[in-house]
């Protein structure tokens, strides 16, 4: 038996395109009363509700009374709650302490303002440096390897670079947010925008103390999380308990952008010290670094690395607790920040060795597939004929080359339960409890069951090809997070598929008088593999099923997937040297990972993940009040995003490597762009700019033309 789809590995549209550029795909924030009493299966419900937050304005509080009684008494009001008693400490603006379910949203917005609450204001900080220096810091977390510093006395030459990262949030297009009904006094509907959907049931099952069978969450289609929807978040339960103290009508609680910049997460800031020792031939000998950063009123700012080979080495971090929202895992937690880091501190080392800094990194890198981008990328952009040595142009306008790397695991696990189902009409039905966080992963899961099948792309994506994903009553599967989603599902959906197969074979073989283990299909067909013209098309085979269908279940396994990607990227730009104004003018991106699922969906990853890199090098960064404690900000105005004026030629270029299984993506494209692009504008400037954003401020700053 055999199945040769030839799926894998095309240029698939989007199973889900039509859906989301017509309109017809719902959003957590499109869910209304009609969408609730359908996946309920009756009518349960004739009203819903609307769910607001009061939050706390103060970055640092204690609440000495909290009054609710005047916004009980509103009409329209169905149900208050306090979250934060009256003694409570709140550790940032944006903590919420009390919530309100009402008829409409206006109505919640002046129940809100009707809620009295007295604070205590309390000594806070927001400033990074500052709660550093007061000793707002936990423990140093240490790595020492070979001889440590003293592996800097084999070194023939030494560069030290003091880096900045800001604090940036994850801006995903779709705002955190829920609807929850209760079905009956033991039973509840939720949608929340998540991107680990069992989690969410699995927790909300906990707090409102139901077995978790009795807790159905549903995201059928979610706008990006990037790590900031990771675990269920506060307005979830709160939206159950408005609920259930409302008789169980169900609550639309939808964040505020400004809500999802102070309460969502955020990627902690670091300030980076290093040093890098080297023989002058360029052969790394040692590395140091001694960083701290913020994650809010939490931790998580510590820093990966050093990505190349150092037979020495020791690295310092200390997470600095500051008032504001805690941190969350964003695109590669924290490698675009550490990569900023050594990457400058490399291309420095080169420039003082007089060494050609792709050369550099490719005698120090370990990892032999990079050696090969490393190669791939500089012919792609022209490495050769466009580099010219740091500070040697002149004129207004000047350009330079950059280049960065990154590595990620990407690999995937056990934990995903996938069922496929054949009809006698050739339906196929394929179904799995995974979220699609707007990666393509629905996409991946239909591709998976067809090359199993042996069917078309055409097939793929006609009406009698079915993906059923993003709710907890299918088969239990893991959270998208780590880039690990595409490696998990893929061997469960194919194993399903493949088992599925092999019974419909064993019918069709006795129809053709062969044995099973001679049939193959193939492109529609299910035929003979030593006389291809004896066999039946798909519909054919499956009339012959003696039943309305066949169902079988598939879980992960191994061989099938694979581990540990790497990538490099090269920038090209342009600097106006009378307005600070950088402009990227192309970016080429040299990734693996492993075999490639659907070429169309891989490089949309990579092409999001520059745009993003791009973004944090040139425009991000939260920014705080240092007398108030607030962000001045928060909102996608002030807040500033790359968007298409922004984003440059980028060419994508994939190292296809069935050999090495499925390995993820999604994250390793983010890594290495803003270091590529602060060496190209260092390369053009012949000055380098060591806090990102790099803005125009910054660039006449560093030409000495403005105060810095």
């Amino acid at each position: 038996m055999a199945a040769q789809g030839g799926v894998t590995g095309q240029r698939i549209p989007r199973l889900d395109a039509v859906a989301k550029v017509t309109g017809k795909a719902k959003y957590t924030a499109d869910i209304n009363l009609p969408d609730l009493n359908r996946y309920a299966g009756k009518p349960v419900w004739e009203r819903m509700l609307f769910g607001k937050i009061l939050r706390c304005p103060l970055p640092h509080a204690r609440v000495r009374r909290i009054d609710i009684s005047k916004a009980e008494k509103l009409p329209g009001v169905r149900a208050v709650m306090i979250i934060a008693k009256e003694g409570a400490e709140l550790r940032y603006a944006g903590e919420a302490v009390a919530a309100v379910a009402a008829e409409s949203e206006e109505i919640a917005e002046d129940a809100l303002r009707l809620i009295e609450v007295e604070y205590e204001s309390l000594p806070f900080e927001v400033d990074t440096d500052r709660a550093y220096e007061k000793g707002q810091r936990g423990s140093p977390r240490v790595n020492r390897w070979g001889a440590g510093e003293e592996g800097f006395k084999e070194a023939e030459v030494t560069v030290e670079v003091t880096v900045r990262t800001p604090v940036q949030i994850h801006t995903p297009l779709e705002a955190h947010g829920s609807v929850v009904g209760w079905e009956a006094p033991d039973r509840v509907l939720a949608f929340d925008s998540t991107q680990v959907l069992f989690a969410v049931r699995d927790s909300l099952a906990r707090e409102v103390q139901l077995p978790p069978e009795k807790v159905r969450v549903i995201c059928e289609y979610m706008g990006g999380g990037f790590g900031s929807k990771l675990w269920m978040h506060q307005h979830v339960p709160i939206a159950a308990r408005l609920s259930r103290m409302a008789g169980g009508l169900p609550v639309k609680l939808i964040l505020s952008r400004k809500e999802v910049f102070l309460t969502t997460g955020n990627n902690p800031d670091s300030v980076q010290h290093i040093r890098i020792g080297a023989k002058k031939d360029g052969t790394f000998v040692a590395f140091y670094r001694r960083s701290y950063g913020t994650g809010g009123v939490g931790g998580g700012a510590d820093l990966p690395g050093p990505y190349y080979r150092f037979q020495h080495g020791f690295v310092e971090h200390y997470d600095v607790f500051t008032n504001a929202g805690p941190s969350a895992p964003l695109r590669a937690p924290k490698h675009p920040q550490a990569v900023f880091g050594v990457e400058s501190a490399i291309d420095e080392l080169a420039r003082i060795l007089g060494i050609d800094p792709v050369e550099l990194r490719i005698k120090n890198d370990p990892n032999e597939i990079r050696r090969k981008e490393w190669q791939i990328g500089a012919e792609r952009i022209g490495w050769k004929q466009k580099w010219q040595p740091w500070g040697s142009q002149t004129g207004v306008k000047r350009r330079g080359l950059g280049c960065a790397a990154s590595a990620w695991g990407g690999g995937g696990g056990p934990g995903s339960q996938a069922e496929v189902r054949i009809h006698r009409n050739g339906t196929v039905e394929v179904l799995l409890g995974t979220q699609d966080i707007g990666t393509g992963t629905r996409t991946v899961v239909g591709i998976a069951a067809a090359e199993a099948l042996g069917l078309t792309p055409e097939f793929l994506r006609s009406d009698k090809f079915v993906v059923y994903i993003g709710d907890t009553r299918l088969g239990r599967s893991g959270g998208s997070g780590g880039s690990t989603t595409a490696a998990s599902v893929y061997p469960a959906v194919y194993d399903a598929a493949e088992k599925a197969l092999r019974r419909l074979l064993d019918i069709v073989a006795q129809k053709l008088g062969v044995p099973a283990d001679q049939l193959v299909a193939r492109d529609g067909r299910i035929f003979v593999r030593d006389n291809p013209q004896k066999g039946l098309s798909w519909e054919e085979a499956t009339k012959l099923l003696p039943t309305d269908l066949i169902s079988e279940r598939g879980e992960w396994r191994r061989g099938m997937t694979g581990s540990g990607v790497g990538g490099v990227q090269f920038a090209e730009v342009e600097v106006d040297t009378e307005t600070g104004k950088i402009k990227v003018i192309k970016i080429v991106a040299v990734h693996d990972c492993g075999r490639v699922i659907n070429r169309l969906t891989a490089e949309g990853q990579v092409i999001g993940g520059v745009v993003q890199g791009l973004s944090f090098a040139l425009l991000e960064g939260r920014i705080m009040d240092k007398q108030t404690g607030r962000m001045v900000n928060a909102d996608m105005e002030n807040y500033k995003l790359a968007a298409m004026l922004e984003t440059p030629e980028i060419e994508v270029v994939l190292l296809d490597m069935p050999e090495r299984g499925v390995i993820g993506l999604g994250e390793p494209p983010i890594i290495p762009t803003a270091a590529a692009i602060a060496n190209a504008v260092a390369n053009a400037l012949g000055v380098r700019i060591t806090s990102l954003p790099i803005t125009p401020d910054k660039v006449l700053a560093a030409l000495g033309k403005v105060k810095s």
